[in-house]
């Protein structure tokens, strides 16, 4: 696969961030995403990318919402421990609470959205999700947040893109 590919879309300014979601019977779990972006100001929406194979998408779906937390330039453990595998319980390395939602908000992070699942569309091999911005907090004004560049190939995207277009 490419790597050089793979550095290419890391150009793209993106921010890393740790999504929460909460399903039935207070099942939850939390995933590194680099793929969300704010779409609309009335009403406030932010748009969040997911593999429909993942297996927080279940939950988002159960629990219709979601949580985005925004990770600091120096949580890049954090992102990592979060983008790995769901074999353990991610949550309980962490100090969290659940929001209106359900879905888990981390308390150590830069900030955080709370949001309400309003749609979804398959584009490609992910799901969009379309998210009601329902609260949200600035908990850390003066740092900086982590960019998905500087994650390197934590996420294994070169393994994944074509190496030509």
């Amino acid at each position: 696969m490419s790597q050089a590919m793979a550095e290419l879309f890391r150009r793209i300014t993106l921010g890393v961030y740790v999504v929460g979601v909460g399903g039935a019977r207070e099942r939850r779990n939390a995933f590194t995403a680099a793929w969300v972006v704010p779409v609309s100001f009335q009403p406030l929406l932010l748009v969040l990318s997911i593999n429909p194979k993942h297996s927080s998408y279940q939950l988002l779906k159960e629990g219709g919402g979601f949580s985005v937390n925004v990770l600091r330039r120096d949580q890049l453990e954090l992102a990592a421990h979060f983008g790995g595998p769901s074999q353990t319980d991610k949550l309980a390395a962490v100090a969290w609470h659940p929001g209106k939602t359900g879905a888990p908000l981390l308390e150590d992070v830069l900030a955080r959205f709370e949001c309400e699942m309003t749609e979804e569309h398959p584009v490609g091999d992910h799901v969009l999700i379309v998210g009601r911005v329902l609260d949200g907090v600035l908990l850390q004004p003066e740092a900086e947040p982590l960019i998905y560049r500087e994650t390197g190939d934590m996420d294994g995207a070169s393994m994944i893109f074509p190496d030509r277009f």
